[in-house]
């Protein structure tokens, strides 16, 4: 009888071992994927509309011989880029 005893116990060890380590270490959830997407969208969605009102009211305030709307766009394109980059860098997806 002690035998099976035993071999409970380290069946029972075994499966808490187990539970802790999945407890500790959580598997890639989709909420957080969506959350990212979310977050690296925004990143570069805010720059862009940010350059196209600057751009538009230096359009109407300083005219120049090029569109600063459209100069602005693509600017905020390139920085929206940028923080995404490092956004993802320091989350751990540049690995």
């Amino acid at each position: 009888m002690t035998r099976d005893t035993d071999k409970l116990a380290e069946e029972i060890a075994r499966q808490a071992e187990r539970m802790k380590f999945t407890r500790e270490n959580p598997g890639p959830s989709p909420l957080r994927g969506i959350g990212t997407f979310g977050m690296i969208g925004w990143s570069i969605a805010v720059p862009t509309v940010g350059g196209a009102f600057l751009g538009h009211w230096l359009d109407r305030v300083a005219p120049q011989a090029f569109p600063w709307t459209i100069a602005l766009i693509l600017g905020g394109v390139v920085l929206g880029g940028f923080i995404a980059a490092a956004w993802i860098n320091k989350e751990g997806g540049g690995k």
